[in-house]
């Protein structure tokens, strides 16, 4: 063959080889096919219903909750369906017929110990007279609750029955975002619906349980979901599915599952000791942002910035102090101020662990003796009176009556007046504690004065104030020339 033929021939050869890669396609090679993992894991999922304390008309199914009530947004035809088939069975009522008891389906668990043991949530079974458990092969059991815990809306049931196919469970760090997985409940009464998804994201932190570090999936879960399980590609749960986030109260492709892991520890206990013992640290923390890291010297924003350190916690008596940043857990580097308390709740009280800590642009080890979790309650105060500073702010002394509503023992002016300014732009607000100033007592209007003079232009220091009963760090941006108050 001419040698000036062998192009021609190479670029035809790649071609016919691409266009067999490409008549592949992505979804043909890596969709998988849920059918045989749904037989095999179906017998261990259970439908969870419940008698409430209060009637069907009294009870108010929240976002997550709730089977048998119809939502309102959904359409008439749908509507009309739902009232004809009614999750347990149970035909509409005929005008006059005396009410039945009422039977409402709110979630669903699955089998966790053969021996009869059910996990499912919190909140489906907490306001619960009667707890009634069916297995897929129709027996409805009544539960016991053996224990329930808020914090990570776990609960335990017991029924009456051996030999159970219950789950295997997973090893949730080997958890990718990306992987495949598949929920398996009863969404508004269907019983054994399926729906799959991907793992969106890992440790995710939310507002309502601080210790539960959460597994976010895109699977389709909807009220009637909660307390089942989140199976992988081999059977194997990974997560107990527990809220959606939904401005409708249905699926909108964010849903949050707790790891099995942390789940697992809860229903451990709640078995051994019928209550959950968590460890304390004893510090309030938030976030570190990139003006707060520039104000404290720091090349990134990372760690978890203590605000307050309550009294006669483990963190007081080995030394942290407002203003440390807290880098590093028992060896576990903090990204974020939200991926503390997990790691602190799931330490046993007692447990000596060592914190890598900045303070004062130097990092220090401190050694913390590890303390039992608490009950705790915060409460903030409001009030009076006048004086004018620099900055933008009007300032006054606390009372005796403001140091009782605010809980401020010593120190600390009220922060009465706002005005376009640094204070204003760093988020300062009306009604604050200003407590310390680039870490400056502050005490009176004169002593703010005091510190304000001695800030270097142009910099970027710390304020510590308290709004609402708890403490927050800000950023103030100090300015080149001096402010000038606006009339």
């Amino acid at each position: 063959m001419p040698f000036a033929v062998w192009p021609r021939v190479a670029s035809l050869c790649v071609a016919a080889l691409l266009s067999v890669a490409c008549s592949r396609t992505p979804a043909e090679v890596r969709l998988p096919d849920f059918a045989d993992l749904v037989e095999e894991v179906s017998p261990s999922v259970v439908n969870i219903s419940t008698i409430p304390v209060e009637t069907a008309a009294e009870a108010e199914p929240g976002p997550t909750e709730g089977g048998a009530t119809v939502p309102d947004n959904l359409p008439e035809w749908m509507k009309r369906f739902l009232e004809q088939h009614a999750p347990n069975g149970v035909p509409p009522a005929e005008e006059g017929d005396e009410a039945p008891e009422e039977q409402q389906s709110l979630g669903s668990g699955f089998v966790l110990w053969k021996d009869g043991y059910i996990i499912t949530n919190t909140h489906v079974v907490k306001d619960a007279r009667e707890v009634l458990v069916r297995l897929s092969d129709r027996r409805e059991l009544t539960a016991t609750v053996v224990g329930m815990d808020e914090p990570s809306d776990i609960a335990l049931l017991k029924i009456d029955a051996d030999k159970l196919p219950a789950v295997k469970v997973a090893e949730v760090g080997k958890l990718r975002v990306g992987q495949w997985v598949m929920a398996i409940g009863s969404p508004f009464g269907f019983d054994y619906s399926v729906t799959a998804g991907i793992v969106s994201a890992k440790g995710r932190s939310l507002f309502t349980e601080q210790y539960v570090p959460f597994i976010q999936t895109d699977a389709a879960i909807n009220p009637g979901n909660s307390g089942g399980p989140l199976f992988n590609l081999k059977g194997e749960v990974v997560g107990v599915n527990s809220q959606i986030y939904s401005q409708t109260g249905g699926n909108s492709g964010i849903a949050f599952a707790i790891p099995i892991d942390v789940a697992l520890r809860v229903a451990q206990q709640l078995k051994d000791k019928g209550h959950v013992t968590r460890g304390w640290l004893g510090v309030v923390v938030q976030e570190v942002t990139r003006a707060l890291a520039q104000s404290f010297g720091m090349a990134r924003a990372e760690g978890a910035l203590v605000a307050k350190v309550i009294p006669g916690s483990p963190a007081e008596k080995a030394g942290i102090q407002p203003g440390d940043v807290i880098l590093a857990f028992d060896g576990q580097v903090l990204g974020v101020s939200s991926e503390l308390p997990p790691l602190v709740g799931v330490v046993d009280p007692g447990a000596d662990v060592p914190l890598k800590v900045l303070r004062e642009g130097k990092q220090i080890t401190i050694k913390v003796e590890i303390g039992e979790l608490p009950e705790e309650i915060a409460n903030g105060g409001e009030t009076p009176a006048s004086s004018r500073l620099p900055l933008g702010l009007g300032v006054d002394k606390l009372s005796a009556q403001d140091r009782a509503e605010t809980r401020v023992p010593a120190g600390g002016v009220r922060v009465l007046v706002v005005e376009a300014g640094p204070a204003l732009d760093a988020g300062v607000r009306e009604g604050d504690v200003l407590l310390t100033l680039s870490g400056q007592s502050i005490d009176s209007a004169e002593r703010l004065k005091e510190v304000v003079d001695r800030l270097a232009p142009g910099s970027s220091v710390p304020m510590l104030i308290q709004r609402d009963g708890a403490p927050l760090f800000l950023a103030l941006a100090v300015p080149e020339a001096p402010v000038e108050r606006k009339k």
